[in-house]
């Protein structure tokens, strides 16, 4: 029995559509090529996404890490890109010391101080409004972003307050194979003033133009650690794609943006009182859902000085 179709259903061609989203089979591959699954011998790994997030116990943040327990959950953030660790009853001591084992601690001068110079406190409520609800990379204004960050929420929010991160290696992965062709090899402007403009008095702005002008990074970096092609423009602090035209420039780079929006390349973690979250900025992005208000939402973060991008 044969089916008439409406003409209507016949309008869009199968091509991707400009800065869209095509239907289809997704390539999600977590570990870089020719790395084995191996299993961790020091704690409990629950994966809470294909590609993205795993769920870490049996792992006390509040002691010392020794050195094997620090090089295994290096790895396991290398391939799972974002970390959780629940029923932590840390201090912001605790938190800066287990973040140390990364690396040197960078401070923020557009984010209020917490306990300390490297600290920074996010305070959400219904007079100081959240503007993390937007897909970004950490610092990507800095010469040298972070390599990345340890955030734990110090007053949950009975209902909402979610956070997403989005795995960049498959984005990349997932590029049109002309894409990836046009895109290699550029670089693109990063600038923290589109990322703080709205939220920043003139004063404060212009005090810093000169301690954090305009940088370039490559559009793809690759990940120090694991060799991985990392698509690496964001919507908070990228500007424009070097030597392009700006309307060209624009609809790349949205279509870009767009890549971080595919629920395949994703995780979302629900906060509890005593939970902890460590990503690494290299290679992924993060959104802070914002549907919890009135109530307020209040955490600390610590980032860790990272590299200049290649």
């Amino acid at each position: 029995m044969s089916i008439e179709l409406p003409d209507r259903v016949l309008l869009r061609p199968a091509t991707v559509p400009d800065g869209g989203i095509l239907e289809g089979a997704r390539v999600l591959r977590r570990l870089p090529e020719c790395v084995e699954e191996r299993p961790y011998e020091l704690f409990a790994l629950r994966p809470l996404g294909r590609v993205i997030g795993a769920e870490i116990g049996g792992v006390d943040l509040a002691e010392p890490l020794t050195p094997a327990l620090q090089a295994e959950l290096n790895r396991a953030l290398l391939e799972w890109k974002v970390l959780f660790f629940r029923d932590q009853r840390i201090t912001t001591a605790h938190q800066r010391a287990f973040a140390a084992h990364w690396g040197e601690l960078e401070t923020n001068p557009f984010i209020p101080q917490g306990e300390t110079e490297d600290t920074t406190r996010f305070t959400r409520s219904a007079t100081m409004p959240a503007f993390e609800n937007i897909w970004h990379v950490d610092v990507t204004f800095r010469p040298a972003p972070a390599l990345g960050s340890v955030l734990r929420l110090i007053e949950v929010p009975p209902v909402g307050g979610d956070t997403m991160w989005a795995d960049m290696a498959a984005a990349y992965d997932n590029l049109p194979e002309n894409v990836r062709a046009r895109i290699d090899g550029l670089k693109a402007v990063h600038d923290f003033i589109p990322g703080f403009a709205r939220f920043s008095d003139p004063e404060t702005l212009s005090r810093h133009q000169d301690a954090f002008p305009p940088v370039e990074h490559p559009v793809v970096r690759t990940h120090p650690e694991t060799g991985r092609r990392t698509l690496f423009v964001n919507q908070a602090f990228t500007t424009h794609i070097v030597g392009l035209e700006r309307e060209e420039s624009d609809r790349l780079l949205r279509y870009l943006f767009s890549r971080a929006h595919i629920p395949e390349f994703q995780v979302r973690f629900t906060w509890r009182p005593g939970s902890v979250a460590f990503w690494d900025n290299r290679a992924t992005q993060h959104y802070a859902v914002n549907d919890y208000h009135p109530y307020a939402r209040v955490a600390e973060r610590v980032a860790i000085v990272g590299d200049r991008p290649f």
